[in-house]
């Protein structure tokens, strides 16, 4: 989610806001149907993005806490220093998540919060939130779904070579064992990396995101096949930590299409196809690369690494939010550039609404990866909401979030194996470089009023498609 634009960068926004958007037939009349009955509902976050407690209780600097002090980074000059504070208001956010009915929760674990220095010594009261944010879900009856990175870094890792570092691999999967040694005997499904592509990107690529690297094509390469690395030893370490877990990770998938027909543009969305969507898949699924980035990849692929990113996992955590419609562009990250918008609808991110790009990447997994299960672990949008009036009654949210359910019902007629939906996002938060400009949350953030909570128009909406299984 990035904004900056320089000779190099391409930023996320402007890859999703010059996506195409077919035509959406009306849909007046349209009965939606039923989910499944063992379908599960969710939401989920970030702690980056929502936990604040920056400085306490042991927790050290993340690669975004020391990013986000830097002029100029940040839209609006915030950091995620407070957030939403959902490290002191966590009973408040449990009762508004059992207030939803919702089954599960994917959360991040701060790694520096319970490992300061990223390895070696581990912070007992970094932990003892965790303990109390897990047991309380149990309570609530909600299953707990930690993701053990989110982008944030411990600073004092990356000081040491960050992603960029094959030390990653050893220290990812220590990390996962003290969290599994820590919480496996409450916890049963993990996953491992969110949005590895996206973090290589933006963070080691164009420089937008922490940590800020501007490393260009090789800077993707390289800290994308680091993390797909880690993510296989993490797995490993998991599994021979504790039997019977159901491990899987988050994956930012959308289709890839060209601007025009022309064979510049094709070959464009086929590079970008690559890295976006191919290269975690193809690693991970069939322990292969994209063929068009063998040339590149050929720096940094070692002896048997293959063997160790194809590491099986159990479900795969989907990320969607538009498709990506490129063009050839001679200068910038890959030579890609954005093509001009077509849609109709845009959110206030200014990405286009596309709901059927998230049945297309549905039936490429189901017919190119063998139908592996999937989980929708983000889906979501943001708009202008202003409670000043009253109730923040959002119905292009509604809109957003029912169109993409019935996408994703048009998916399940047709095989696919989606086992739940999370809305992004639970809450209004530090939404990274545009910092707290842009409102994802099914729940309103007064940032200005103690850090109030006001749930939206799309927090009842989305209370009555739990209850009924119907997104209507």
């Amino acid at each position: 989610m990035a904004s900056g634009r320089s000779s190099l960068a391409l930023s996320r926004r402007a890859i999703l806001g010059g996506a195409a958007l077919l035509p959406l037939l009306p849909r007046r009349g349209f009965a939606a149907a039923r989910f499944p009955e063992d379908f599960t509902w969710g939401v989920s976050t970030s702690a980056a993005q929502i936990e604040g407690a920056a400085e306490i209780d042991g927790k050290a600097p993340s690669i975004w806490d020391v990013f986000a002090q830097q002029p100029g980074r940040i839209a609006d000059g915030g950091t995620p220093e407070i957030a939403c504070d959902h490290y002191h208001l966590l009973e408040e956010d449990i009762a508004l998540m059992q207030g939803l009915g919702i089954g599960a929760y994917r959360f991040s674990i701060a790694w520096p919060r319970v490992v300061p220095d990223g390895i070696g010594r581990q912070n007992e009261q970094g932990w003892a939130f965790y303990d109390r944010l897990v047991d309380r879900l149990l309570a609530a009856g909600i299953k707990p779904m930690p993701c053990l990175y989110h982008w944030d870094l411990p600073q004092a890792l990356q000081e040491r070579g960050g992603w960029l570092s094959r030390d990653s691999i050893a220290w990812l999967s220590e990390y996962a064992r003290a969290a599994c040694k820590r919480l496996g005997d409450r916890v049963d499904t993990w996953f491992i990396l969110n949005e590895a592509s996206v973090h290589a990107i933006f963070g080691h690529g164009t420089g937008e995101h922490a940590p800020g690297i501007a490393g260009g094509n090789d800077g993707v390469l390289q800290a994308l096949h680091h993390q797909n690395l880690a993510q296989g030893a993490a797995l490993r370490a998991l599994r021979q930590e504790r039997s019977g877990l159901t491990l899987g990770t988050v994956l930012s998938l959308q289709p890839v299409v060209p601007e025009t027909e022309s064979r510049v543009d094709h070959d464009a969305a086929i590079r970008w196809d690559a890295v976006w969507n191919r290269l975690a898949l193809d690693g991970l699924m069939r322990g292969t690369v994209p063929e068009v980035l063998v040339p590149t990849l050929g720096k940094v692929v070692q002896p048997d690494d293959l063997d160790l990113v194809k590491t099986p996992v159990d479900l795969i955590g989907m990320n969607y939010y538009s498709r990506c419609t490129v063009r050839h562009e001679p200068g910038r990250l890959l030579d890609v550039g954005w093509g001009r918008p077509h849609a109709d609808r845009f959110t206030a991110y200014g990405w286009p609404v596309e709901p059927q790009g998230l049945k297309e990447m549905l039936l490429q997994l189901k017919t190119l990866y063998g139908n592996p299960p999937v989980l929708i672990t983000e889906n979501g949008a943001a708009y202008a909401d202003d409670p000043r009036g009253g109730p923040v009654q959002d119905d292009e949210r509604i809109t957003f979030l029912r169109d993409h359910l019935l996408a994703l019902q048009e998916a399940l007629e047709e095989g696919c194996n989606v086992k739940g939906y999370m809305a992004w996002s639970l809450l209004d938060n530090f939404e990274w470089q545009m910092g707290y400009k842009m409102r994802f949350g099914l729940v309103f953030v007064d940032f200005d009023n103690d850090r109030k909570r006001i749930p939206k128009a799309s927090y009842d909406w989305f209370r009555r498609v739990v209850g009924t299984g119907i997104p209507a």
